[in-house]
């Protein structure tokens, strides 16, 4: 059996190594065509940045080590230039030389991965998506070891990276985003974070603007009006899938734009595989065609083409998107749908915002977090979540992909036993306290209003009970609210007006003692989810899908004078 791979790094050389685990009879051809086969495409900012100082280190396998220890027959600097699935051969031409070849096959596999987008302007740019990149990169920055400054493309995942790493180098940096919100994967208030902690390291963040070409003074010119200097431009606007390859052999193209597979990644030849960030993933919550440029996806995507080529299938996994990004210390991480996807598509949904510490309050370190769980509101399934802090970000989303893959409902997670010391987490750990606000919307126990619907509950004649303590409410209140601290709010009901009350506290807590206190008073009540703190984080953003400024129309009713002291 004869196997050609076109195309190496994650999925290519996953499904090369693992055929060879399974069959050391096969015969097994990988084209690259770069000099580079195998590397660490995730770590390639952080060489930039200096974090990782030798070079050596990105490059992970050669085509020595493995001939050696795989048998692999690796050649680079060959691009696989047609595919002829009619007589099984593909033709292949030499980078360095330009001769052509043509080379027969029993089964190939295309990891041609994913090609970055050509921006609409007349600057030169770089990508940062290979070592040729990043050498490049190097090259530029040792020309100016001082004063060096650069402009971004774009504010996602290798935006931020290589923006970040620019920084650590001394560079001055201006990131240019096209809409109104850095790292778009994220809703609006979760991104508040991220926006604050670029500004606070000295980043020039331009929302909302796009490059236009290259100014006179030898600068970028802005959509905004602006000219910016920059010794570097790096585009990290994003990535299509590859599929030229495909497309031109009469491969089924699915709808998202990727090549089309079956569970075991068997393009619509039924003698040829795609793996990796060009092809199409089937999404873990909708069922629905999607692309994720993941490299776990790829790894593992390769590893079951190889299991379908040595007749061992086993169906791949379907995506979740989970993924993780660090930044100045910040750390974001995602998993599932977010609730600007779960609004697109006219899902139902429910929504729980924490704030909760990485671990016991008490003990020396702990680190805030800000925690988004999206909820079906019919099944009570899992579909989504956001979490953005310090440390333990990493395993809480972990905790909460688990979750969802192994189909456990939101209310469930308060059953999970964590493991639990005060220098790692809580007694109740922040997972199980996501599952406890789950768990109370699902029984009824709790009703809330999100960030974004405030402004339309008040302006329907609510009121806004600010149950926090008079320091609190003093140093910071949402415009209309009044002041009941929650250790008074018994001796107060009196007082309270007739009307729809929303209370709130902080983070929510509070609020959610509050409204248990006034339902059962007779009280209609509402916790504004998150508190004080989420509708904070949401307000500061430029733009939002529902306003959250207080109409001027809206009456602050008539409130004893013992409830306003």
């Amino acid at each position: 059996m004869k196997t050609l791979i076109v195309g190496g790094v994650a999925g290519g050389m996953s499904a090369a190594t693992r055929l060879r685990r399974l069959d050391e009879t096969a015969e097994i051809v990988v084209f690259e065509r770069g000099q580079y086969v195998s590397f660490a495409n995730c770590g390639l900012p952080y060489y930039v940045g200096g974090v990782i100082e030798d070079r050596a280190q990105l490059l992970l396998q050669t085509p020595e080590s493995l001939t050696a220890r795989f048998r692999l027959d690796v050649r680079i600097n060959h691009e696989v230039t047609g595919i002829d699935p009619a007589a099984k051969t593909v033709s292949v031409r030499h980078a360095l030389t330009g001769e052509t070849s043509t080379e027969s096959y029993d089964r190939l596999i295309l990891a041609a991965g994913a090609a970055a987008h050509a921006g609409a302007h007349d600057v030169p740019t770089t990508t940062l998506r290979t070592v040729d990149d990043v050498d490049h990169i190097e090259a530029v920055l040792a020309a100016k070891p001082v004063g060096a400054s650069a402009v971004v493309i774009g504010g996602g995942f290798i935006g931020l990276e290589a923006v970040e790493n620019l920084v650590h180098r001394g560079v001055r940096v201006t990131l240019v985003q096209r809409g109104m919100q850095v790292f778009t994967p994220l809703d609006p208030e979760m991104a508040t974070p991220v926006l604050a902690t670029l500004r606070e390291h000295g980043v020039d963040v331009r929302l909302g603007t796009t490059v236009l070409g290259a100014s006179a003074g030898g600068g970028i010119e802005l959509s905004d009006g602006t000219s910016v200097p920059a010794d570097l431009v790096i585009d990290a606007s994003g990535v299509r899938p590859a599929t030229t390859l495909a497309a031109q052999a009469g491969l089924r193209i699915g709808a998202s734009g990727g090549v089309w597979v079956d569970e075991t990644q068997r393009t619509s030849d039924a003698f040829i595989y795609a793996v990796g960030d060009g092809v199409e993933k089937t999404d873990a919550v909708s069922g629905d065609p999607l692309l994720v440029t993941m490299a776990g996806l790829a790894n593992r995507h390769g590893r079951a083409a190889a299991d379908s080529i040595a007749g061992e299938p086993e169906p791949s996994s379907r995506a979740l998107g989970t993924s993780i990004l660090g930044l100045f210390g910040l750390t974001v991480a995602l998993t599932g749908w977010s609730e600007k996807r779960l609004v697109a598509a006219g899902r139902a949904h429910r929504i729980a915002h924490t704030h909760p510490s990485s671990h016991a309050g008490y003990y020396p370190g702990a680190q805030g977090m800000s925690m988004k769980l999206l909820i079906d509101a019919e099944t009570d399934a899992i579909l989504g979540a956001q979490i953005v802090g310090g440390d333990g970000v990493d395993k809480r989303i972990d905790v909460i992909a688990t979750a969802m893959a192994g189909g456990l409902a939101a209310s469930a997670l308060t059953r999970l036993e964590l493991a639990y010391a005060p220098q790692y987490g809580s007694a109740k750990d922040p997972v199980n306290q996501l599952g406890y606000v789950a768990d109370n919307l699902r029984a009824g126990t709790s009703r809330n209003v999100q960030w974004h619907e405030l402004a339309g509950a008040l302006a329907d004649g609510g009121v806004l009970v600010d149950v926090r303590n008079p320091g609190e409410f003093e140093a910071g209140s949402i415009p209309g609210a009044i002041n009941v601290p929650l250790d008074e709010l018994r001796d107060l009901l009196e007082g309270l007006p007739d009307a729809p009350l929303i209370v709130h506290c902080q983070v929510g807590q509070r609020g959610h003692t509050a409204a248990r206190i006034l339902t059962q008073h007779g009280f209609d009540v509402r916790n504004l989810d998150g508190g004080y703190r989420t509708w904070l984080a949401g307000d500061a953003i430029g733009t939002r899908s529902v306003s959250t400024e207080i109409p001027e129309t809206t009456e602050i009713p008539e409130i004893p004078e013992r409830i306003l002291a």
